[in-house]
């Protein structure tokens, strides 16, 4: 499979995505998790396609946003990001929020298929098949294990950024000739808000476990809350964080805000 010869990306570039991909999972913070790893696998891509320095700072922006997948399945999003940024690069009316809504999009459905790959599949049968040789005192059940999981995750990575890449480029051009780009566009953008509504729900935890009336199992305010809109809470806090961003105020301090009432909460038992 071949890069496009229209484009300005090449194989080297998409080689650039493979090698910086590798070490994805050295860079997590808690604010947005894989961003800065996957602003540095679009670094060499933005720097090929753009050479005015604003449009490069605008474009490594885009990519300092909220990113977390299975880091074997992230070289496939890199290499469709690439796609769409070569395409904003030659076309001044392309939407450019499109990038991150598509980010938003694939990176969902994909942790869960490689997680389920590479997490629960692959590692339990290669960290079987190495332990089992290492019982038995052979030096080499380690190695095996290394290798055995290690080759399948370099190729996906390898070949996810080539088929990214290309089903990026030969996708676009055929959706903006059609004209479904602006149809996709809001469909992606739909879902990318679902991703997140969804993340808000699971991984932001809001716990209110004060009592009222009487009788053997009183009911508390978080049921109360529940019984409204579930995950109310949650969705009130991350929209308040938002508001907060949107101000202005320095991450640092909604953190350590966030600390401090946690803390106050569970010593005067307004929040479990």
């Amino acid at each position: 499979m071949k890069t496009s010869e229209k484009g300005k990306i090449g194989k080297k570039e998409i080689r650039q995505i493979f090698f910086r991909s590798c070490p994805m999972e050295a860079s997590f913070n808690y604010e947005r998790m894989m961003s800065l790893a996957f602003a540095y696998c679009m670094d060499p891509i933005i720097k090929k396609l753009y050479t005015d320095k604003e449009k490069r700072k605008e474009a490594m922006k885009r990519h300092l946003e909220f990113f977390n997948t299975t880091s074997a399945m992230a070289p496939f999003i890199v290499g469709v990001a690439a796609a769409m940024e070569e395409k904003n690069a030659e076309d001044e009316t392309f939407d450019t929020a499109s990038i991150n809504a598509m980010k938003a999009g694939l990176m969902g459905p994909l942790a869960g298929i490689g997680d389920s790959i590479f997490w629960g599949t692959l590692r339990i049968i290669t960290a079987g098949i190495g332990v089992s040789l290492a019982q038995q005192g052979n030096i080499l059940g380690p190695f095996l294990f290394i290798i055995l999981f290690n080759v399948p995750n370099y190729l996906v990575r390898y070949y996810g950024a080539l088929y990214g890449y290309n089903l990026g480029a030969n996708f676009i051009d055929k959706l903006s000739s059609s004209g479904l780009m602006d149809k996709i566009t809001y469909a992606i953008n739909i879902l990318g808000i679902t991703v997140i509504g969804a993340m808000t729900a699971s991984m932001v935890t809001v716990n209110i476990p004060i009592t009222f009336g009487g009788g053997e199992q009183p009911q508390t305010i978080q049921s109360v809350l529940d019984g409204i809109m579930p995950c109310m809470l949650p969705l009130g806090l991350t929209f308040f964080v938002y508001y907060l961003l949107r101000k202005k105020v320095k991450v640092t301090y909604i953190i350590l805000g966030l600390v401090i009432l946690s803390i106050l909460g569970v010593i005067f038992g307004f929040l479990k």
